[in-house]
């Protein structure tokens, strides 16, 4: 058994970019009391530094203080994680931070505080103690596990099982407790992936919500019907949850109390919606959705709702009123267009869209763009990397959260970054 609180390992590297930027990092692992079954990491990032060269040679200009490690003082993981140049054209981001390393990391949401981050992630970062270099995404975890990241102290908890695949994480008001769906009810192995067969495809796995504390104990399961329950947010008054489920027969929205109680249906038209949140007054939703039309098009739909498949690639976002009346469309470019989150203000929508490279062959790419409620205004926000999704603000606007490939070393890796947003 191992002694409590007894550090275990404790490891330095150095990332080195083609661009002459220069990311180090320590990290350390302690062993929480005996009987947890968890360890808790700690990761230290430097601000990036230039490498010069000097013929064969390159002498590294930088300044890198890891605070705390003996004292027990540090800085955020914010302030220290490495400075990413940012694109000339990316007005709207100053003073951009890599927050995660590796494999693949997604979702991260704010929690109602902003001194926290929860995110899926393929990461094993309660295991990966060890000084070799990330590995590519399918070499950790087999799919993703739900963690916390506290921006304050730097400390990443996982908050799931640990079992079974995880998806769409959230806080509750008072940042103590989290909710996300998992399939970890139907057991403990990750659920097969899809056969790639042309056009992208996700699996509708057996998804249900689960509701739990930030230390991953005191479990309650908001949802409990066969098929897929998951895409859940709380609105920001902290009353209400809405999430996509397939109990009715199709892929719609619905809501409930924050404590399970009351479910009702909010679309009903056949096809897809989802990926739905609140407006800053929890007074209106945003989503995605894809609704076929022709006979054609919603046979080939509900043959794949059959095989529990949705093919997603045209989706348009839409707006609608928290009660379910008033949908609309906000985009039609026939794009896929989705992860929308409402500005600050409740005027605007930030969402993720490969508009620009929809007819193109090879790699599409996709940005973040920003649209008016009503449909007019569109700009551009993101241009570098191939992939630019999951937007949100923090609480007081200040910041934003996406994930990106950016400076990825290996092909599938998606990172959390962190920004300083400018209007």
């Amino acid at each position: 058994m191992r002694p409590r609180n007894r550090l275990s390992r404790r490891w330095r590297g150095c990332s080195f970019f083609t661009d002459g930027i220069v990311s180090c990092y320590s990290k350390m692992e302690r062993w929480l009391p005996a009987g947890s079954g968890r360890s808790q990491v700690t990761v230290r990032r430097c601000v990036s530094m230039q490498a010069i060269p000097v013929g064969k040679w390159c002498i590294l200009g930088f300044v890198c203080l890891l605070l705390g490690e003996q004292t027990g003082q540090a800085e955020g993981l914010a302030s220290k994680a490495p400075a990413v140049p940012a694109h000339q054209a990316e007005r709207h981001l100053q003073n951009i931070r890599q927050l995660t390393v590796g494999r693949q990391n997604a979702e991260a949401y704010f929690s109602f505080s902003g001194t926290k981050l929860i995110f899926q992630s393929t990461n094993d970062w309660m295991n990966n103690t060890d000084a070799t270099p990330l590995k590519p995404a399918d070499a950790g975890l087999g799919c993703y596990q739900m963690y916390v990241m506290d921006l304050g102290n730097d400390r990443i908890q996982m908050v799931s099982t640990g079992k079974g695949a995880t998806t769409c994480g959230y806080f509750f008001p008072g940042d103590r407790r989290v909710l996300y769906s998992s399939t970890h009810a139907s057991g403990p192995n990750c659920p097969p992936k899809p056969k790639r067969e042309g056009a992208y495809r996700w699996a509708l796995d057996d998804y249900d919500i689960y509701a739990v504390g930030t230390d991953g104990q005191e479990m309650q399961r908001l949802t409990a019907t066969p098929g897929y329950d998951a895409e859940a947010t709380l609105s920001p008054d902290g009353k209400t949850i809405v999430w996509t489920s397939v109990k009715d027969g199709d892929l719609d929205l619905y809501a409930m109390n924050f404590d399970g109680s009351k479910p009702r249906r909010l679309t009903s038209e056949i096809g897809y919606d989802g990926g739905a949140f609140f407006s800053p007054d929890s007074q209106r939703i945003v989503y995605r959705a894809v609704h076929p039309t022709d006979q054609t098009e919603i046979d080939k739909y509900k043959d794949l709702l059959s095989q529990n498949l949705v093919e997603p690639g045209q989706l348009e976002i839409f707006v609608m009123n928290a009660d379910g009346s008033g949908q609309r469309s906000v985009t039609s470019n026939g794009a896929s267009n989705f992860s929308p989150f409402y500005f600050p203000d409740g005027k605007r929508i930030i969402f993720s869209s490969n508009i620009e490279t929809k007819g193109e062959g090879g790699r599409p790419s996709f940005h973040l763009y920003a649209i008016g409620e009503d449909g007019h205004g569109l700009e551009r926000l993101t241009f570098d990397g191939h992939f630019n999704s999951f937007p949100m603000f923090s609480p007081d606007g200040k910041s934003l959260v996406w994930v990106s490939d950016r400076q990825a070393k290996t092909p599938g890796e998606f990172n959390v970054f962190l920004a300083d947003w400018v209007p």
